[in-house]
């Protein structure tokens, strides 16, 4: 089985609006690199948020902090853990297989719509999969700044566009 693939098919399915950043980013931009988690940043809308929810629930997966899954719906609830707990992003993972983990952005790193019209729509797995652009993932890897961050900039800065 293609991991993930059953989240592309339902975000497809379900129109939900959504990138992919992270390492399978750096992936599906042509560069090899090692990665197991999948980090999706939404466009934080209600609907398309709690479309999203429902359908990770429905796919069996769990929050993966003793809360309701349902309060990364509430903008509230996210700015309270941005400001008091530090939170970057609200993971979700398959209870039958730990090493299945998908981290939502809690913000929005820059306005979805920016991100949006500049993405990459790559095909993977018989599936159109919406991708930030090669740009706006160095800006986030910059920003992170951690050596396996550093280390993907500088491989993505040798792919041709």
């Amino acid at each position: 089985m293609v991991p993930y693939k059953k989240i592309f098919e339902g975000l497809e399915k379900k129109k939900i609006r959504y990138l992919v950043a992270g390492g399978i980013a750096v992936n599906l931009h042509k560069v090899q690199r090692a990665t197991v988690d999948l980090d999706l940043i939404l466009h934080l809308q209600p609907k398309n948020t709690l479309s999203f929810i429902k359908m990770m629930l429905a796919l069996g997966y769990r929050a993966r902090l003793p809360v309701d899954p349902m309060d990364f719906a509430d903008a509230s609830k996210r700015k309270n853990w941005i400001s008091k707990k530090r939170m970057l992003v609200f993971s979700f993972l398959n209870p039958s297989n730990p090493f299945e983990l998908i981290d939502i952005f809690v913000k929005e790193p820059k306005p979805f719509k920016d991100l949006w019209r500049r993405r990459l729509e790559a095909d993977a797995f018989g599936i159109k999969i919406r991708v930030i652009s090669k740009k706006d993932l160095i800006d986030l890897k910059r920003k992170a700044g951690r050596p396996k961050d550093l280390f993907d900039i500088k491989e993505l800065k040798k792919q041709k566009d």
